[in-house]
């Protein structure tokens, strides 16, 4: 059986550049098939009422929804559309999230929060391409070394077994905190963990202050070290993350779960071995 998968992106989190790559990494998965569609960067409601009917009209077997803030107006209105459609829903969404979550629970949606997803420092005199691609590349670095998104495949992949096996699913209700993600990571050292511990929660504070110095502070003299400050803690979040790594690898117990030839989820913990 082939599940069929739907993806709306609508603005941008550091979980939505890799959210179907992680779903087949080596783009081999045979019982797997994922149709992407989105709005670019903006997400506001008049995109979402474009992108989200749009892949309403595909025969998915569920839709997943990822977007920065699920309670802004456009992911607000996304929720709307998929509550009202005989398809089950999963939305993904940063730390602000979490004040629509007992909302999403009513609508009859499923959600994964991501805490340490945090917001860009979007400010005209700081913000260029580059700076946003290297922020993103950073948090893509902490959020997959911490053990974030091996949550994310985990939990997607348990959807996708309930619709193999004929069940119906059971919608998450996930946030993934600093200890999920890192219980998720299987690290065998404990100063790995640590490491990667330390970067999640950096990580999760530099949404704080780039909401300050992106809605709070009106003054450029001001605003513009804040987010600027932001953006070096998230660079610094990304050197622990790969110290944490390098310490797992230095002792071969860096653990693995690829995929395999039937779609399931394998597993190994050193780097010469066959994952079973």
């Amino acid at each position: 059986m082939v599940v069929k998968i739907g993806i709306v992106k609508c603005g941008n989190i550091g979980t939505s550049p890799v959210l179907d790559l992680l779903l087949d990494e080596r783009a081999d998965r045979p019982n797997i098939d994922v149709c992407v569609v989105g709005s670019g960067a903006k997400m506001n409601p008049d995109e979402i009422e474009k992108a989200v009917p749009l892949m309403l009209e595909m025969d998915r077997d569920f839709v997943i929804f990822i977007s920065p803030n699920p309670g802004a107006p456009g992911p607000a209105k996304a929720r709307e559309l998929l509550s009202a459609a005989d398809v089950p829903a999963i939305i993904i969404g940063d730390a602000p999230g979490l004040r629509s979550k007992d909302e999403m629970e009513e609508q009859g949606v499923g959600y994964i929060i991501v805490k340490a997803d945090p917001m860009i420092g979007a400010r005209r005199e700081f913000l260029d391409p580059t700076e946003m691609a290297s922020f993103n590349a950073d948090v893509i670095k902490v959020l997959a070394l911490t053990g974030a998104y091996r949550v994310v495949q985990n939990t997607i992949n348990a959807a996708i077994a309930a619709v193999e096996a004929g069940n119906e699913i059971e919608l998450p209700k996930v946030v993934i905190s600093r200890d999920v993600a890192v219980e998720a990571a299987q690290f065998a050292s404990p100063y790995a963990k640590a490491k990667a511990m330390a970067a999640y929660e950096i990580a999760t504070k530099v949404a704080d202050i780039d909401v300050e110095g992106c809605f709070m502070v009106r003054d450029a003299e001001k605003y513009i070290p804040i987010v600027a400050s932001a953006h070096e803690m998230i660079t610094v979040a990304a050197k622990l993350a790969e110290e944490a790594r390098e310490i797992e690898k230095a002792n071969d117990t860096v653990v693995r779960t690829p995929h395999g030839g039937d779609g399931q989820t394998m597993s190994k913990a050193d780097l010469m071995s066959k994952p079973q």
